[in-house]
């Protein structure tokens, strides 16, 4: 009986796990297209970041294009790699996992501090010298940094979740490969 509910739970982990990896790869991929669809020349909502990436945008469209390309790039790749890892889709996922831990926390801490303090600017609690951007201030705190936190705490989840040996998870009732046990 006690094997049965241990496997029952480790089936909802498994499925809970995979579910907030999902939440986190769409978090991530949204923030991947903002910056590809900046990096080919778009301004909605590029005010929202600051007004320095409008100005910047302005001066050097090439320049700015490749660096918001490069960043859309990484971006997809932090939003995609954790899903591919918890399929079991890539050789040694220990290391992936790994950075997959970090970036999570490091997306927490920095969505985190930033909702906080866009907020409090934004309230007044907090009033900068010399003002502040408030179109930026207000996509930072209700919309890029929240989706950071969101795509970090999610993956953070996720892979707290999925903790555990391959073992585990063929007595959840998937390989590590993500498929079927038989």
């Amino acid at each position: 009986m006690l094997a049965s509910l241990r496997r029952v739970t480790s089936r909802r982990r498994l499925r809970l796990s995979r579910s907030l990896v999902w939440l986190a790869a769409a978090a991530g991929v949204l923030h991947a297209a903002a910056s590809l669809y900046w990096a080919l020349g778009g301004q909605w909502l590029l005010a929202t970041v600051g007004q320095w990436a409008v100005e910047a945008s302005a001066r050097s469209p090439a320049v700015a294009g490749a660096g918001l390309g490069l960043v859309a790039l990484v971006k997809l790749l932090a939003a995609t790699v954790p899903v591919a890892v918890a399929y079991g889709r890539v050789s040694r996922p220990r290391p992936w996992r790994a950075v997959s831990w970090a970036g999570g926390l490091l997306l927490v801490a920095y969505g985190g501090v930033n909702v906080v303090v866009s907020n409090a600017v934004l309230l007044g609690a907090i009033r900068p010298d010399g003002g502040y951007d408030a179109e930026a201030m207000r996509g930072h705190a209700h919309l890029w940094d929240p989706l950071f936190l969101l795509w970090g705490g999610a993956l953070v989840l996720s892979l707290g979740l999925s903790r555990g040996r391959p073992a585990e998870l063929a007595d959840a009732g998937a390989e590590p490969s993500g498929h079927p046990a038989s």
